[in-house]
């Protein structure tokens, strides 16, 4: 298999999908909930969103590949964040402009983690070996309860290997937001069983060539026995099937989810710092101090 070489090229492409991928979630959301209090903010070729109180889709994204944000771009969208008492959290690849790191230190944004972006070329002709027991299948709409439940539920119990996550959410904002992600177009979700019971999920979306592998979960009672290799091999032949040629994943780094990975020939292409800046309270009016009566003018 041919090997991957990480230039600033791939990575824009990467993150130019990413962005889609934020932008479109957000879309999703505000047609299946005009109410939700959704924000698009575009910033120097990346784009922050908020979709709403706790959302997973609370980010700043792909900064750095069309120039350096200014002052005034992040004032914008610090004000809508800060107006929201919601932290803004901005995820930079490693590639980005070496100046987006300078600007965003500069306005207190605090380094509390880093990501591993993951490649992988695709082939048609690429074959694997079945995992004993375990059976995947593509899921169509009457499956997304099963799906979402299953997927939710691997979350609320995360693997204890490697670099944990610095963020953790509510299981009712997970449902919601995970299944409107579903509803964008280019997703799709898999199931897997394990002798018979259902013990995994994950899904993937395809754009321009790319298949962003994301939501994968294995229930805890199923682990270490070739469910996530399983979903994997899945999503990498049907997207090969579909005329996809890099497949992409994101993960923690040292993960039980990166070590799978690595063992079905992706490759570290680079990772991102995840940098977060508190929000501000509202300035309160300032008063002109009152001046004891025998100042006053008058």
């Amino acid at each position: 298999m041919p090997m991957l070489f990480a230039s600033t090229e791939l990575a824009a492409r990467v993150e130019r999908a990413e962005v889609r991928l934020l932008v479109d979630c957000a879309r999703s959301i505000e047609q299946r909930r005009p109410a939700a209090d959704v924000v698009r903010i575009p910033c120097a070729g990346g784009v922050a969103v908020h979709a709403g109180p706790d959302s997973p889709f609370n980010k700043l994204a792909g900064l750095g590949f069309d120039g350096t944000p200014s002052a005034a771009e992040l004032e914008q969208l610090e004000r809508e964040f800060d107006a929201r008492a919601t932290p803004v959290r901005a995820e930079v690849a490693t590639l980005a402009a070496p100046g987006v790191f300078a600007v965003l230190a500069g306005r207190g944004y605090a380094l509390v983690g880093f990501e591993n972006v993951s490649g992988r070329i695709l082939s048609r002709s690429e074959r694997f070996d079945a995992i004993p027991g375990v059976v995947v299948k593509r899921g169509g709409s009457a499956d997304l309860d099963a799906w979402l439940d299953t997927v939710v539920t691997g979350f609320a119990h995360p693997d204890a290997q490697g670099t944990p996550s610095d963020e953790s959410f509510p299981r009712d904002v997970m449902e919601r937001d995970i299944g409107d992600m579903l509803r964008v177009d280019g997703f799709d979700c898999f199931l897997a069983h394990r002798d018979g019971a259902l013990a995994g999920g994950a899904s993937y979306r395809e754009c321009d060539g790319l298949v962003q592998m994301c939501g994968a979960a294995t229930l805890p009672a199923h682990r270490r026995n070739g469910v996530q290799t399983a979903l994997l091999q899945a999503r990498l032949r049907a997207a090969a099937a579909d005329g996809c040629d890099l497949a992409l994943v994101t993960t923690q780094p040292g993960s039980k989810s990166h070590e799978n990975v690595q063992r079905q020939g992706f490759e570290l292409l680079y990772a991102r710092a995840v940098l977060v800046r508190s929000p501000r309270p509202a300035k309160a009016a300032v008063r002109a101090p009152r001046l004891p009566n025998d100042r006053r003018s008058g």
